[in-house]
């Protein structure tokens, strides 16, 4: 390895060959990817936070803020529609500028939202000026996606599930992080001070871009590939993984925002009350995402993300029960288990990705580093995608549960569409990637291995 100072000012790697295991054991390509993995996992974990901190802000307002329930699930939505956007771009950005650079960049954007907010979040602030700024923490969502793609460029096909889960995890807690200040400051200053969690986080992002300008590295290999990226565009595989990460990610995303506002409106709780209960869920699924990557790992993401969503589909039932029952405790039993099983889901469904085109290229006559260049070239680009469209999953979360309110009062018709939803990712993750035999191609003129499914291990 070489660094070279130049192009965008920052430090470049020149060669990486993360699947050479002489170079991985001995060459310190490891010791390098994990000083990187350590301090996106910083950056993504303060993008997350900022990206929830409208799910927290909610909280603060009261009825002087003339808000009604509805109105509260739209101003968490918002943040999660500019996220999914973001990613795209952001995606792109990584190959543009370097992994590092653009560390530093989207980490100082991030002061953007928390600064704007601290000025307007006050009783008398206009319903469409709280739109507009909760719309602006929308940059810290894209923050995973160049992340998940700076990181997947790092890591060797055998440890992706582990490195892709650990990373994405430590981002996810950002959510539950951001709840327990809330939750500190509404229990000792009161809810009249929301500017109070700005206050701890605007020092957190001006660490963060420090850190990683620091103690991260860009690499030359990585470049945008516009045809990769159309390729990724044009497959079946990467749009059926969206449609599973919708049900894993974007049920993680859209149930962390919209946790205390169901609270609140179904069983009454105060904004205390909700803000006691609210992080549990978002930190126990973070911190089980790197075990769902580890389990694929292991027994293969195609697998374990089926009977994933069959164990979701379980847990909403409960949720379902408990929600006509007026159950408190029964309720919170099957909405944290829900939580629990997303971040399952969330590292078993992105471990899958990286392994399906590398499958696809063997099914091309492609093998060793020619394989692997092909599955990291393609996967690369259709993680954008899929992270895209699994953050939209969460605004259809809280959108569902705003016209349930609305129109039934009780969250219970959005759940039974919640559990539509992972029904037919189940359906779906075992026809594609685990019926036996394979069945016709996904894609056109794409052959399958008769008699076994031919991505049964991604």
């Amino acid at each position: 390895m070489s660094g070279s100072a130049g192009r965008w000012a920052g430090r470049w790697i020149e060669e990486w060959d993360p699947e050479d295991e002489r170079f991985w054991e001995e060459g310190g390509g490891k010791q390098v990817a994990r000083r990187n993995l350590v301090f996106s996992v910083l950056s993504e974990h303060i993008g997350f936070s900022i990206w929830s901190l409208w799910s927290v802000m909610v909280l603060f307002m009261g009825p002087e803020y003339g808000v009604d329930p509805a109105g509260k699930f739209f101003l968490v939505a918002m943040p999660t529609l500019v996220g999914g956007v973001m990613r795209v771009p952001y995606t792109f950005a990584v190959a543009k500028f370097g992994g590092r650079n653009w560390t530093i960049v989207s980490a100082l954007l991030l002061l953007v939202p928390t600064v704007t907010a601290a000025f307007v979040m006050k009783p008398g602030a206009s319903y469409t000026t709280l739109m507009v700024v909760a719309a602006l923490t929308g940059v810290g969502g894209g923050n995973f996606a160049s992340s998940m793609t700076n990181i997947n460029a790092f890591y060797p096909l055998r440890e992706k599930g582990w490195a892709l889960g650990l990373n994405a995890g430590g981002g996810n807690i950002g959510v539950p992080a951001i709840q327990l200040t809330g939750l500190l400051v509404i229990g000792t200053a009161g809810a009249a001070h929301p500017r109070i969690v700005l206050a701890v986080y605007i020092p957190l992002v001006v660490l963060a871009a420090t850190l990683a300008a620091l103690y991260m590295d860009n690499l030359a290999p990585v470049r945008n590939d516009t045809g990769a990226a159309l390729a990724a565009a044009k497959d079946a595989h990467t749009w059926i993984m969206s449609v599973l990460y919708v049900g894993t990610f974007g049920s993680f995303i859209g149930y962390s925002f919209a946790f205390g506002l169901v609270l609140q409106n179904q069983f009454g709780r105060t904004p205390l009350q909700a803000a006691d209960l609210t992080f549990i869920g978002p930190l126990l699924g973070s911190l089980v995402r790197p075990v769902g990557g580890r389990l694929a790992d292991r027994f293969g993401g195609a697998r374990i993300t089926l009977w994933n969503f069959l164990a979701m589909a379980a847990a909403t039932g409960v949720v379902i029960v408990a929600s006509r029952q007026k159950s408190l405790a029964l309720f919170l039993v099957g909405f944290i288990a829900l939580f629990v099983l997303t971040g399952v889901g969330n590292g078993s469904a992105y471990k899958m990705i990286p392994g399906i085109f590398r499958r696809k290229a063997e099914a091309d006559g492609l093998t060793g580093e020619a394989a692997d260049a092909y599955g990291r070239r393609l996967s690369g680009a259709a993680m954008g995608l899929i992270g895209a469209v699994g953050a939209l999953g969460g605004v259809a979360i809280n959108l569902a549960f705003r016209e349930s309110f609305l129109n039934a009062s009780s969250g219970t018709p959005a759940f039974f569409s919640f559990l539509g939803y992972y029904a037919l990712c189940y359906v779906l993750t075992w026809a594609v990637y685990l019926r036996r035999p394979a069945g016709a191609p996904v894609t056109a003129g794409e052959a399958a291995p008769a008699g076994a499914a031919a991505y049964a291990e991604v």
